[in-house]
């Protein structure tokens, strides 16, 4: 893999993300959502952003997450993703330094999500909203090539096993690692990879 942050590893993701055909799930009965996967440089390295929810949070406090939310209304995926950037991590990033988007999961929450990776070739600064944002991360891409991710563990009660991806020194559950294993694979290696049969804690519900 490409670890130093430029040209040549902009390119590459790139090419590989528009060779990639995204799978589109339907809408019906399901409120829309979008992550960013922000590549940016940081001390010479790829990195990507990654934060940690508020503690007080009424649901999903203190999990790991890509930047994200819900629609508001008259966006589209990359209107969400960029305003959620810059709400949750005071991140400014316009339509053109969209790379690409990967396949939209659905939650157990029943939330239609499509991650979007942005590319950035400045360092950011940060300003999480405390509201929000307990701590926030760039992590160097080379992490997401642990020599054990992704894992699967048994879904309690049966079902689709749980995708982990090790990551900040902690396991990481879906969907947040799902986001994470098929950027990985598509935008980073070119490989094609789909989200399907990938289950998710029940707490995620």
């Amino acid at each position: 893999m490409l670890t130093p942050h430029g040209p040549e590893l902009r390119t590459q993701m790139a090419a590989n993300l528009a060779a990639f055909e995204r799978r589109e799930a339907t809408s019906e009965g399901r409120r829309l959502a979008a992550v960013a996967i922000v590549v940016s440089p940081y001390r010479s390295k790829a990195t990507f952003l990654l934060t940690r929810r508020a503690m007080t949070l009424r649901r999903n406090a203190g999990n790991y997450a890509l930047p994200g939310g819900n629609f508001e209304a008259g966006e589209d995926a990359v209107d969400a993703a960029a305003r959620e950037l810059k709400e949750e991590l005071g991140v400014r990033l316009p339509r053109a330094a969209v790379m690409g988007l990967l396949d939209d999961f659905v939650t157990l929450g029943g939330h239609r999500v499509t991650p979007v990776v942005f590319w950035s070739d400045k360092v950011l600064r940060l300003t999480p909203d405390p509201l929000e944002v307990h701590a926030a991360w760039r992590i160097a891409l080379t992490e997401l090539d642990h020599p054990e991710a992704p894992r699967r563990l048994p879904r309690e009660g049966g079902g689709e096993p749980i995708l982990q991806m090790r990551v900040n020194g902690s396991w990481i559950n879906a969907p947040t690692a799902a986001w994470l294993w098929q950027f990985r694979e598509v935008a980073v290696h070119g490989r094609n990879a789909r989200l399907d049969g990938i289950g998710q804690p029940e707490w995620t519900r």
